[in-house]
């Protein structure tokens, strides 16, 4: 759920520091990307080295590094973050972040942020008592933060009662939980597929296509990324996910029909982006085929369809895509294949736009629905470009 979310940990002066280290940990274990803010109290208790080391990140402590003439931004910090946590958060500290007051460059993030952002209080239990703390935590509620109740437990001070930082993995729950109940795709079910599919003439040669399968991946990473439990079904390709997620590795046309046909009927979403072959030969040679003439004839057969045998597997609540790679009248056979194909959204690229196609990073689309509505994509990423799709989708669901 964290994975490839950018996280800003601010370190207060407190000696629940030394949990920050595990903190930091634990967040970049779970593939988020962190950045430590320290301040100048917590410096005491735990060094930048450590955090630095841990987070895989330098460590800020400063406005202005004296020694490197290095300035460290706060308000490209502050819109770098998907997420803000102060753990610990001083006494100290939460009265500065109620009251606005911008002494540091912990706070000076902080009033830059524009992403959720979480406090986990440490400190004595009179501390977290007084009034003037209650009073600064309802402040910070009303602004929109969110508090992570400190525990109850034994005390720097040797007291017992509440005021411990929550544990590191109790953090990282809270957040898993909060970003879980925000995904639009949470336990949704989605196949894609991706790449090409390769139909062998002899245990050498085959008949294929330029696919590299860039585009499925990117999809199928989205969608996980939106909390989806994604089933990938792809033809050979030097692609790999950034996301945990079910691959199922196939070869050819045939292959790729039976793993789609067993995994359809589960799905509630299916994108159908992989280059299928169209044809396929009668018979493979068991054996390489030598060059002995100066002509040689294929005998090729359709491959049996499969955007269109899954068109008519499809029940009422299944949501079908496919895609149209065209050259010509590009696009009257995509709204012809939406109906034909049983879909709910065709997704259309030209070979004839510089910078999409086979191969390429980019990728320039236009959208149809059932309604023969069209939306037009500007050229883009494929990764924002499965985002794209994924939004048409989302509002289908």
């Amino acid at each position: 759920m964290l994975k490839n979310k950018n996280i800003i940990l601010g370190v207060c002066g407190s000696i629940a520091a030394y949990k920050s280290a595990i903190l930091v940990r634990l967040l970049v274990k779970a593939g988020a990307n962190v950045k430590v803010i320290l301040t100048a109290d917590a410096a005491n208790f735990i060094t930048p080295l450590t955090l630095a080391t841990l987070s895989k990140n330098p460590v800020y402590t400063q406005y202005f590094e004296a020694d490197t003439g290095v300035w460290s931004n706060h308000v490209e910090l502050g819109l770098w973050a998907d997420f803000m946590i102060v753990a610990p958060a001083s006494a100290n500290t939460l009265a500065k972040m109620a009251t606005g007051i911008c002494d540091n460059l912990l706070t000076a993030v902080y009033l830059s942020a524009k992403c959720p952002v979480f406090v986990a209080p440490a400190m004595d239990l009179d501390m977290w008592k007084h009034e003037s703390t209650r009073h600064n935590i309802s402040a910070l509620l009303s602004y929109g933060n969110q508090v992570i109740k400190p525990d109850s437990g034994e005390l720097a001070s040797g007291l017992y009662g509440e005021g411990r930082m929550a544990e590191p993995e109790e953090i990282v729950s809270f957040l898993t939980g909060l970003v879980q109940s925000t995904l639009p795709l949470l336990g949704k079910k989605i196949m894609v597929t991706a790449g090409p599919t390769y139909e062998a003439i002899d245990p050498v040669r085959f008949i294929g296509n330029h696919s590299s399968g860039k585009m499925g991946f990117a999809l199928a990473d989205h969608f996980a990324a939106l909390g989806a439990e994604v089933t990938l079904i792809t033809g050979p390709t030097a692609e790999k996910s950034n996301y945990p997620l079910t691959r199922i590795d196939v070869v050819s046309a045939a292959e790729m029909l039976k793993a789609c046909k067993a995994n359809f009927p589960a799905a509630e979403i299916t994108v159908m982006s992989a280059a299928v072959a169209d044809y396929t030969p009668v018979t493979a040679a068991e054996q390489k085929i030598k060059k002995n003439t100066s002509e040689f004839s294929l005998e090729l057969k359709k491959t049996e369809d499969i955007l269109a045998t899954l068109g008519q597997m499809k029940t009422d609540s299944q949501i079908l895509v496919g895609f149209a790679l065209e050259t010509e009248n590009e696009e009257a056979y995509a709204k012809a294949k939406l109906v034909k194909k049983n879909l709910d959204l065709i997704v259309l690229n030209s070979l004839n736009d510089k910078g999409a196609g086979f191969k390429k990073d980019t990728n320039k689309i236009t959208i149809f629905n059932k309604s023969s509505e069209k939306t037009v994509f500007e050229m883009k990423s494929k990764t924002e470009v499965a985002e794209d799709i994924c939004n048409e989708i989302l509002k289908l669901v």
